[in-house]
């Protein structure tokens, strides 16, 4: 069987998916004050790397850029973002459909389950401070059951 990183395109596909996202949020009211003071040049690449890596694809993200800890801190100590979030795996949803995951893709249903899950736990676990957050925390995995075990 191949993975959910496979499914949805490999490297190519995530990276689409990640410019359409990006493009999404940046047009979203309230999902682009995240943006508001900027964002890296390389933001989609990295983006593309870290869920590929998260889906069952090459270590690329950990191997270039950081672990799940610094991924974190990014989105840490802004407080709760309740609305920001949904708004966001909206603008998700609505990215997958802009690149031909369709509802009728089975591997939309999982990407969907794995953004949500993603968004809403690990990225907003912790609201006060970016300094709250573990050192070493490893990638969390998803496959076409959910999180795997031990992560």
């Amino acid at each position: 069987m191949q993975s959910v990183y496979e499914a949805a395109g490999g490297d190519e596909g995530l990276l689409r998916l990640a410019h359409a996202w990006h493009a999404r949020v940046l047009d979203e009211e309230v999902v682009s004050h995240a943006f508001s003071h900027g964002y890296r040049p390389d933001h989609t690449e990295r983006l593309a790397a870290y869920w590929a890596e998260a889906l069952g694809g090459p270590t690329t993200y950990s191997d270039s850029f950081g672990d799940e800890s610094a991924v974190v801190r990014i989105h840490s100590g802004n407080g709760p973002h309740e609305e920001m979030d949904r708004r966001a795996i909206a603008c998700f949803d609505q990215a997958m459909t802009d690149v031909d995951i369709t509802e009728e893709v089975p591997v939309r249903q999982v990407l969907h389950d794995y953004f949500a899950w993603a968004t809403t736990t690990t990225m907003s676990r912790y609201h006060h401070s970016a300094d709250d957050v573990p050192e070493g925390l490893p990638i969390p995995r998803w496959s076409w059951s959910g999180l795997e075990p031990g992560e």
